[in-house]
């Protein structure tokens, strides 16, 4: 037999249960995910009115960006392609404001913003912030690997 002892040692969960049931409660992240949409909302109304900003365009494309992670953690993944519609409505958007500095949405761009926008507040109101904050951190990975690819392109020409 072995002289060493065998203590067995207490495993503690990574999270209190109180912070686990304040991050899975759907109570607890209803102002975070309110907040969330405001900001798009607001955003999406300043375009629809010609009066948006680069601010504004980065706060929506990010906020899509985040619904299309969403989608494929199964949250929504039915409606990937109307996300990505959205996603090519900001591109046009950009696009515009770079040939003629105007900030104004085409209709049917902005039907398809309002379209991402249904989907976003869907997903907020099922996923936990364990889910958004997941979401979130994989958009923010694919956007530095977009801008070290990008970084590495123009370092080449």
């Amino acid at each position: 037999m072995s002289s060493k002892s065998r203590v067995r040692k207490h495993h503690q969960p990574a999270m209190s249960p109180l912070l686990r049931a304040l991050t899975y409660s759907s109570t607890s992240h209803e102002p975070v995910t309110s907040a969330m949409l405001m900001q798009c909302y607001s955003a999406l109304d300043a375009f629809r009115h010609g009066h948006g900003s680069r601010t504004l365009h980065t706060t929506l494309s990010r906020h899509l960006l985040v619904s299309q992670e969403l989608a494929r953690l199964g949250l929504g993944e039915d409606y990937l392609a109307d996300i990505q519609s959205a996603h090519a409505a900001m591109v046009r958007l950009d696009a515009r404001e770079h040939d003629g500095g105007l900030w104004a949405l085409e209709e049917s761009d902005y039907v398809h913003l309002c379209t991402g926008l249904a989907i976003l507040d869907g997903q907020l109101s099922m996923a936990s912030l364990s889910e958004i904050a997941s979401a979130e951190a994989k958009m923010i990975e694919g956007l530095m690997r977009s801008a070290k690819v990008q970084a590495i392109a123009e370092a080449v020409v």
